[in-house]
């Protein structure tokens, strides 16, 4: 399912006619469609560890610069270092300045200003860091992006919820009764989550 069929099967179930094109289009009702499906999916991505939106990388040095598509780290452990040994975080800058300052065996990192910072230093050579990537749009040739460019654009997570996040938003925002559509989306999520860990 791509960005035009998604919004068009929107139209099907509140009543519009379909679009030959939607991306770019000058057409009210397309726009607004544009909008809400990147509300929609950008919501989707943020609320579940997606299988194919986990990635990682390996530190070289302290500080390391967060890769361009990072949202966020994994839960549980996401950073170790080439030996295995979890890294542990630091949340607030007022902690790290006095762990960076004193001279310690345990492995810390803290992310600040788009790098992750580790103490001490040497623990970052060869650090394996686990994120969650922001771009959850597939684009080709290009690859995965964070905004929809294109009509031919797919999801790297299951389609049908963005129709529904779609479905739900154009409703409340034309101030229909939206909320058995939005119970449908979020008991449709909830499932699509579970089956994308392996959990039926």
């Amino acid at each position: 399912m791509t960005l035009l069929s998604a919004i068009n099967r929107v139209c099907d179930v509140v009543s519009l006619s379909p679009f030959d094109g939607v991306y770019g289009s000058d057409e009210p009702n397309a726009m607004t469609m544009v909008a809400l499906a990147q509300e929609a999916g950008d919501e989707i991505a943020r609320r579940a560890d997606w299988q194919k939106l986990l990635k990682s990388y390996t530190a070289a040095a302290s500080p390391e610069a967060l890769p361009d598509d990072f949202q966020r780290l994994t839960p549980g452990g996401p950073v170790r270092t080439a030996a295995g040994v979890f890294v542990r975080p630091v949340t607030n800058s007022g902690q790290w300045a006095v762990i960076a300052g004193i001279p310690s065996a345990q492995r810390y990192f803290f992310i600040k200003g788009g790098q992750v910072l580790f103490s001490p230093a040497s623990a970052a050579s060869g650090a394996v860091i686990d994120y969650v990537s922001k771009n959850w749009v597939l684009h080709d040739p290009d690859g995965p992006q964070a905004t929809f460019t294109a009509d031919d654009d797919t999801t790297l997570f299951p389609e049908r919820l963005l129709v529904k996040g779609i479905v739900w938003r154009w409703k409340r925002q034309k101030g229909l009764a939206y909320e058995d559509n939005l119970a449908e989306f979020e008991a449709d999520l909830a499932q699509e989550i579970n089956a994308d860990r392996g959990a039926a």
